[in-house]
């Protein structure tokens, strides 16, 4: 991995860490695996990391579906409604993913999983 693209992982992955309503099995894959750069066990978590990553992020029809759902209900309250039209909007303009701030920084160190995984 260049220095530049590995400096901009790091940098989203430690955003991504501080994010507080990011999944904690995300958390621990991406702390994990700043953990391991630069050791032997770099590649083995990095695996763990884009694994984990990859199955965190929110499609947007998932959270339409979600946000409708009675458990949608239970997590966002109030608010379901107005998660599911936001979605719905971001769908119509172009948007595959869930765009909170967890599921725009996964999206964005994705983007470089190549990189991540030595490939």
């Amino acid at each position: 991995m260049n220095g530049d693209t590995m400096n901009y992982v790091v940098r989203k992955t430690k955003e991504l860490t501080e994010i507080p309503n990011c999944r904690s099995e995300l958390k621990k894959a991406a702390q994990d695996w700043l953990d391991a750069v630069g050791t032997d066990r770099e590649g083995q978590m990095a695996k763990i990391y884009v694994a984990s990553m990859e199955e965190n992020l929110m499609p947007i029809d998932g959270l339409i579906s979600f946000a409708e759902s009675e458990a949608g209900k239970g997590v966002f309250g109030d608010r379901a409604a107005g998660v599911a039209a936001h979605a719905r909007q971001i769908k119509e303009e172009g948007a595959k993913y869930c765009d909170c701030p967890a599921c725009k920084a996964v999206a964005e160190i994705l983007e470089k999983k190549e990189c991540i995984l030595g490939m």
